[in-house]
């Protein structure tokens, strides 16, 4: 089988997109994980060129930094002032090698749902009938202001009139346009040229149209009249077509996105319980048989393994997630769960959180910059930043790593087979040693050797007929009296009692 790879590809994304009303530049709004811009240039990596251009000029250096970002072997091409598509795609043809032959792809930075397979079918179809001009159109009921395909008495693509002077030709009475404005067909503005061709016919194309533009569309035109070849290749996947131009298609088309990912996912072995409120993003990867609850996002790079169950009412971002992991209603940032790990209710994994096989994060705990080890335990309500937990470890209820004191974050580390009870501080930096104990409630400032049991905490002093003298006439005064049978009716202590204070040691 023949493989079509184009010689370039042009990205046209100069525009200034002032209907979105945003700060952000239009082709740097971003739906399912990637900007507007990102996703052209990503399905245009898919047919693998030899040049990849991308042309900017409004917010040009916020573009350019990006384009760059994301594939720092893309060609940023600068738009001078003459406007229109066709300036534009003259000005990344000439960021391109001169001595460029072949097929030449000219696409848009604002059309995030055109695929890879699309531009490969495009040019496929380009190089397989030997055109000069091959372009995408779709049909509608209403081709609205899009650009319209006139063909010619046999079918043929004549030119693409674009709507504006379709529609002044037919106020001015014109019978060979009077009919245009109505055609359903419309040009996409995705097009394959033969590189030669497009750059003889752009030093012909002039300005003269109602917007004063130089348009992409007259090379069509003068293919024609040069003989050359020139095709309209439907499309019927019509979405694959439509362009963002304001906050409410971002949001229609990035739902739309979302559904076509969800879908593949689920083609794939992926189980989604409920794909209406499920998000994930385009660069996420699921194995099989993993299973999807309600009320979950899976965005940026994250990486789910098989097996998993994630949600519901759950949120999981630039995470790896290794096989038979069970995450429940968790928020979940840069951070690594390994398998047959569980995680949440209510957690809180901050970047930096490493969960080794069999360890457990559990309800209400939040971690960050935390490494805890296979089969070590963080339970409930810890909050754990900065620490060493090593394997087999216990952390109890209530505990607090208190790694920042105002100025400067420090380590804690915690051995293998350590128990820390319930409600303890441990103050960084702290290093409890392989198999110790910290007992409930002790807040701990040194090092805790092996084999030992750290006690950080007050004598407890329990003092006698304190209800009785202090909380009189109350309801818990009542029980106590009731509980401790007979009393001094002088005083209310228990008979036998003194009012003195006892001490219990730990």
């Amino acid at each position: 089988m023949t493989s079509h790879h184009p010689a370039a590809v042009i990205i046209l994304a100069a525009g200034q997109g002032t209907r979105m009303k945003s700060s952000i530049p239009k082709v740097l709004q971003r739906i399912g994980g990637r900007s507007l811009v990102g996703h052209a240039m990503y399905a245009a990596r898919q047919v693998g060129p030899q040049h990849l251009a991308v042309v900017v000029r409004h917010e040009r250096e916020q573009v350019a930094a990006h384009v760059t970002e994301i594939d720092p072997g893309a060609i940023v091409a600068d738009q001078d002032e003459v406007p229109g598509t066709g300036r534009a795609c003259e000005c990344g043809l000439a960021a391109l090698p001169p001595e460029l032959t072949g097929t030449v792809l000219v696409t848009m930075g604002d059309v995030p749902l055109l695929s890879g397979e699309t531009l490969r079918e495009l040019t496929r179809v380009h190089e397989e009938r030997g055109s000069a001009v091959t372009l995408l159109s779709a049909v509608v009921e209403d081709a609205g202001t899009y650009g319209r395909v006139v063909r010619d008495a046999d079918g043929e693509l004549a030119e693409i009139m674009e709507f504006k002077d379709a529609r002044r030709r037919r106020e001015e009475g014109d019978p060979d346009y009077a009919h245009v404005v109505d055609i359903r067909e419309f040009n996409s503005g995705i097009y394959a040229f033969d590189v030669e061709v497009l750059r003889r016919a752009l030093d012909q194309v002039g300005r003269a149209n109602e917007q004063g533009e130089k348009y992409l569309t007259d090379v069509i035109k003068i293919a024609r009249q040069e003989g050359r070849p020139v095709v309209a290749h439907p499309l019927a996947d019509l979405m694959q077509t439509e362009g963002v131009n304001d906050k409410v298609q971002l949001a229609a088309l990035g739902k739309e996105l979302n559904r076509r990912i969800v879908e593949q996912h689920m083609r794939d072995g992926v189980i989604v319980v409920d794909p209406d409120t499920t998000w994930i993003d385009a660069d996420v990867s699921i194995g099989q048989d993993t299973v999807i609850r309600p009320g979950t996002q899976l965005l940026g790079a994250t990486t789910i393994g098989a097996e998993v169950t994630i949600g519901p009412d759950s949120t999981v971002s630039d995470c790896e997630v290794g096989d038979r992991a069970r995450v429940v209603r968790t928020q979940a940032e840069h951070a690594q769960i390994g398998a047959d790990t569980t995680v949440g209710p209510f957690s809180y994994l901050r970047p930096g959180t490493v969960l080794m096989e069999r360890g457990k994060i559990g309800g209400f705990v939040e971690t960050k910059n935390a490494e805890i080890g296979p089969g070590a335990k963080v339970p409930h309500l810890t909050y754990c930043g900065d620490a060493t937990i090593g394997e087999g470890a216990n952390i109890g209820a209530g505990t607090i790593f208190a790694n920042y004191d105002g100025v400067t974050k420090h380590h804690t580390t915690v051995g293998r087979h350590s128990f820390v009870g319930s409600d303890s501080v441990l103050v960084a930096p702290v290093d409890i040693a392989d198999g110790a104990y910290v007992a409930a409630g002790s807040t701990i400032e040194g090092r805790v050797e092996p084999g030992q049991i750290a006690v950080a905490r007050a004598r407890q002093r329990n003092i006698d007929g304190w209800v009785a003298r202090r909380r009189a006439g109350t309801p818990t005064a009542a029980a106590a009296e009731q509980a401790s049978g007979a009393t001094d009716p002088g005083t209310g202590i228990p008979e036998g009692s003194s009012d003195d204070t006892t001490a219990q040691e730990d």
